[in-house]
């Protein structure tokens, strides 16, 4: 089973205002590289490397309609890190935080075994030209995946219903 053969509730990056940044840093490090390379300075070619960095790193938010992570009959899935079952999700919690006094929210998926128990497709093996790019979301303490929510085309809210209803839906009929 592939991410592609994902079917049930998904969530895409937001399409408004993320492909920004990424196109305006992309920008800044083909002129850093330019003005570097006709000066001949190292300083500046250097910069659009970084520069060039970010955009590949944060390139995955310029494909919005691919669905990043999601729920079905089998469990949760995210880009990146497989098919969780539904016997293997312990709690999942919406945790807002405050930063720099806005408040950012991220989805906590607590696990009640191992990470390498608790998938049912493995898909942290990764095409080597993806390896340095962003993922939605990243392991946490005590056996946990953090998913920050605020980035993807649903309100967190929604995402956090949605979730909890087929956690519920789909454990009834497990022992």
């Amino acid at each position: 089973m592939s991410q592609d053969d994902m079917h049930g509730y998904t969530v895409a990056y937001e399409r408004e205002e993320l492909s920004f940044p990424v196109y305006v840093v992309g920008f800044i490090g083909a002129v850093l590289a330019t003005t570097g390379a006709a000066s001949d300075n190292i300083i500046l070619v250097a910069l659009s490397l970084f520069a060039f960095g970010f955009a590949y790193y944060n390139y995955p938010l310029l494909e919005t309609g691919k669905p990043r992570i999601g729920a079905g009959q089998y469990g949760i899935f995210a880009e990146g890190l497989g098919i969780i079952a539904w016997r293997s999700i312990k709690q999942i919690e919406l945790i807002p935080y405050e930063v720099r006094g806005s408040t950012t929210n991220e989805l906590r998926i607590t696990l009640e075994e191992p990470l390498d128990r608790a998938l049912l497709a493995d898909w942290r093996k990764r095409p080597f030209y993806r390896f340095l790019m962003r993922l939605p979301w990243r392991a946490g303490p005590e056996n946990s995946i953090r998913i920050p929510l605020d980035i993807f085309d649903r309100p967190a809210d929604d995402i956090m219903r949605s979730f909890s209803r087929m956690n519920s839906f789909f454990r009834a009929g497990t022992p």
